[in-house]
């Protein structure tokens, strides 16, 4: 029998439930805005998916440049590149689906949030599905410290830029974005909270 963890690796399992969902399906292609060391799209490569990725840190871009040489030779070496998701080079249009998991929240401020996004929706097709993890206040608005802007210390020692129902709502407003599931958001006890935020692009 498969070893399961072997097969799907570390993939977030809201991400994984939109591929039991039948919204992520072979033969899309998958954009993965800040893919770290690739955990999220380790399973995605094995399967057969038509996988781009890009992160800042030039070293985890050469451990999935690694991994995809082993568990997608046929994909090229330039599909996974090391660049910021505010400035990356992947054309306009180009990709049926945008991860960005664990990432928006790294945003210094308003500004650098804005050209996140961007970064991530200009690269979707029309059609095409956003799947957002990011951290929120939602659930814990009396337990995190505000710093600056939308920048709060959180309980769990970090330092976050954190949304909540309106910004997004309005942010999917000025994209062109449908929501196609409710904004879902869980409260790790008393630490974090961690929203999920799936949109599909509208045609314009």
């Amino acid at each position: 029998m498969t070893d399961p963890a072997a097969l799907f690796g570390a993939i977030d399992i809201y991400l994984f439930d939109q591929v039991l969902r039948r919204r992520i399906t072979p033969g899309m292609q998958v954009f993965d805005a800040g893919c770290g060391t690739g955990r999220n799209i380790a399973y995605l490569l094995r399967a057969g998916y038509d996988v781009r990725a890009i992160d800042a840190d030039p070293a985890a871009i050469a451990a999935v440049r690694r991994l995809a040489a082993t568990t997608a030779p046929s994909l090229p070496a330039d599909h996974f590149r090391a660049e910021p998701l505010e400035a990356h080079t992947f054309p306009d249009a180009s990709a049926d689906v945008v991860i960005s998991s664990a990432v928006l929240h790294f945003a210094r401020d308003d500004d650098e949030f804005e050209a996140m996004v961007n970064g991530c929706w200009r690269v979707l097709r029309p059609g095409g599905l956003f799947f957002s993890r990011l951290a929120s206040s939602i659930g814990i608005e009396s337990e995190v410290r505000h710093l600056s802007g939308r920048r709060h210390a959180l309980p769990d020692g970090t330092e976050r830029y954190l949304v909540d129902e309106a910004l997004l709502l309005d942010w999917a407003r000025r994209l062109g974005g449908e929501l196609l599931d409710p904004i879902k958001t869980t409260v790790v006890q008393h630490q974090r909270a961690m929203t999920t935020w799936v949109m599909r692009r509208l045609p314009a």
